[in-house]
Formats: structure tokens, C-alpha cells, sequence
């Protein structure tokens, strides 16, 4: 008789340490998945560690050996796994003008190279069980802008136009992929974007935008909580269909909102415009 084990749906999740990764993980193991819980360092970890259907096993997406390592210590762990969320990120916010080629870099290293290397790696197992769900997890960034998050914003807009293309080829192989767009969410991912929030001093011209702006940045910062993405994204998951995106927060919803409903791309563009001035949600009501 097949282990019982085995029976259980499974689920890979990459940044689980903190944040909507954690949440996620308890999220699954709460509705009886078996979870495979990765993580760059997790001798650290102590919460996860204690749940029954929760393995904890490192993978850091920048390491391809780890990604392999952790995929299939999960498979045999669980006998197989069913669903991938690319959940680990990282977020540079700041001028543009003041980022540094280097954190430029590690942006796109970890969130569009690391989570194609995650992607890639899983495929394989995917295609000889002839299923799967992958579920990228952007942002509301990824599909818009905002004033210093541009290079944050170009890695989740490179996420959303590689998953959507993904989708579409990888429908032919009876793999869904997905994606889930969260608003702002008071995690350690945002304390830390702020703490590294890149600004010269020197460069003056910005100084009054830099300040108003950054009064306004964190305005819906709890529009969603950690476990509420969880939900969405265990909704996405489980719902059976080809759908591909599921918006995560009522900010999100808000801007997005705006975009879906210009008639022209200039009217969105406008509009956008007009939000991220310095008094900030004042001119958008129109496209309510």
C-alpha cells in the first residue's frame, strides 16, 4: 500500500524565513499539504521547523546546485511535489540616479534570474508527471510603476512578461502557471527595502520629491496582511483553473483598478501621473 504521505498534495515554496514565504508555508500545512520550506539559512529557522508536515531544507535561488538539492530532497521526502511558489524576492527601492550598478545587479539576480533557475529546475519532474502549478509571486509593481521603485519595478515587470509568456508554452505540457500581484503588506521585506533605500545627498535637485513621496510610500502599507496573500495564493493553487493573475490587497486592487478602467493609455498614464503627485490621490477619482 502506498504510504500515506504520498497521498498528500505538495508544495515547494522559496523564501519561507519571513514574511508572505512563512505565512504561505503555514497557510498549506494548516490545510493538510505536505510543505517543502526553503530557505538560504535554515539552521536559523525554529517555527517551521516544529510542524509535522512542514520539511525545512535550504535553497538560495542564485545557487543552482542548492535549487537541485532541495528539489530533490523534497521528492523524496514527499514522493513528488505539485506546486512551485517563487516567493523569495528582493526589494531595491530608491532614485534610480543613486542605485548602484551592483545592487542593480542583485535585484535582478535574485528576482528574475533566481526565479527562472528555480522554474527551470522543477520543470523536468513537472513534465514526466505530466502536471503541476507554478505561482510567481510579483508585485502590484510589476504592473505599476511607481516613483523610486523603478529598478524594483523593472525586475517584476521582466517576472510578469516571462511568467504570462510561460503560461501560454507551458500549457501545452498540462503545466498552469500563475501569478499573484500583492499591494503593500508590513513585512520585514518592506522594514528592510526601507532601511536600504538608496539616496545621495548630493543629488539636491530630488530633495523636496524624495520628501513628499516618501510621506505618501507607505500610505497602504497594511492594505493586505501576510496570511491573507497566503489565502490568495492557496486559492490560486486550488481553484482548478487557467486563471493567470490574482490581485492580493485593496491598494492593489485600487491601482489596478485605474489602469483597467482608461479608456486610452494616456488617460492611465495621466492619471497614475496625478497619484504620485505630491498631494498624492487626488485627481484619480474620476477613474474609480
Amino acid at each position: 500500500m502506498k504510504n500515506k504521505k504520498f497521498m498528500k498534495n505538495i508544495v515547494l515554496i522559496t523564501g519561507t524565513s519571513s514574511g508572505i514565504g512563512k505565512a504561505t508555508a503555514l497557510y498549506f500545512a494548516k490545510q493538510g499539504w505536505n510543505v517543502i520550506a526553503t530557505m538560504r539559512n535554515p539552521e536559523n529557522e525554529t517555527e517551521l521547523t516544529n510542524e509535522p508536515n512542514i520539511f525545512v531544507t535550504k535553497l538560495d535561488v542564485s545557487d543552482v546546485q542548492s535549487i537541485l538539492t532541495a528539489i530533490q530532497q523534497g521528492i523524496e521526502k514527499f514522493g513528488k511535489i505539485d506546486i512551485l511558489v517563487n516567493n523569495a524576492g528582493y526589494g531595491q527601492i530608491g532614485l534610480f540616479e543613486a542605485t548602484t550598478p551592483e545592487k542593480i545587479q542583485a535585484q535582478f539576480d535574485t528576482n528574475v534570474f533566481g526565479l527562472m533557475n528555480v522554474t527551470r529546475a522543477i520543470l523536468p519532474h513537472f513534465r514526466n508527471k505530466k502536471s503541476g502549478t507554478i505561482i510567481n509571486v510579483t508585485s502590484t509593481l510589476g504592473i505599476i510603476p511607481m516613483p523610486m521603485s523603478s529598478i524594483y519595478t523593472a525586475s517584476k515587470f521582466a517576472v510578469e512578461g516571462f511568467t504570462e509568456a510561460l503560461a501560454y508554452e507551458l500549457y501545452s505540457q498540462n503545466i498552469k502557471v500563475k501569478i499573484i500581484e500583492p499591494g503593500g503588506i508590513d513585512t520585514s521585506f518592506s522594514q528592510r527595502s526601507r532601511t536600504e533605500f538608496a539616496y545621495n545627498p548630493e543629488l539636491t535637485d530630488y530633495s523636496s520629491f524624495v520628501e513628499e513621496r516618501s510621506k505618501q510610500q507607505y500610505s497602504y502599507e497594511n492594505s493586505f496582511t501576510p496570511e491573507q496573500v497566503a489565502n490568495t495564493i492557496f486559492t490560486a493553487a486550488t481553484d482548478d483553473s487557467q486563471q493567470l493573475r490574482y490581485i492580493a490587497g485593496y491598494d492593489a486592487e485600487h491601482l489596478i483598478g485605474i489602469r483597467n478602467k482608461a479608456t486610452t493609455d494616456q488617460q492611465y498614464v495621466d492619471a497614475i501621473r496625478n497619484v504620485f503627485t505630491p498631494n498624492g490621490f487626488k485627481n484619480d477619482t474620476e477613474l474609480m
